[in-house]
């Protein structure tokens, strides 16, 4: 079975997009805005625990999650073709 890049790509993108949006405004909720760079805010420029923050990384994190995505599913048809 072959997986459609599109698809799963776009799919990676809206996940991992949602994750760092809800996962910041969580973490915002229970601790209050923080000024400081996170992990994440070394990875993705401009990303910090603040509202805004939270809109940048969820930009950041849907492109990445729409490249890891699809070179992901690209690999996986590449090896799914052997068997």
């Amino acid at each position: 079975m072959k997986l459609d890049i599109r698809a799963f790509a776009l799919a990676c993108a809206i996940i991992w997009g949602s994750a760092v949006l809800l996962g910041t405004w969580w973490i915002i909720m229970l601790d209050g805005p923080q000024e400081g760079v996170p992990f994440l805010g070394s990875i993705y420029r401009g990303y910090v625990i603040t509202p805004v923050g939270s809109l940048i990384g969820m930009v950041w994190a849907v492109a990445d999650g729409l490249i890891g995505g699809a070179i992901f599913a690209w690999i996986y048809n590449k090896f799914a073709a052997r068997s």
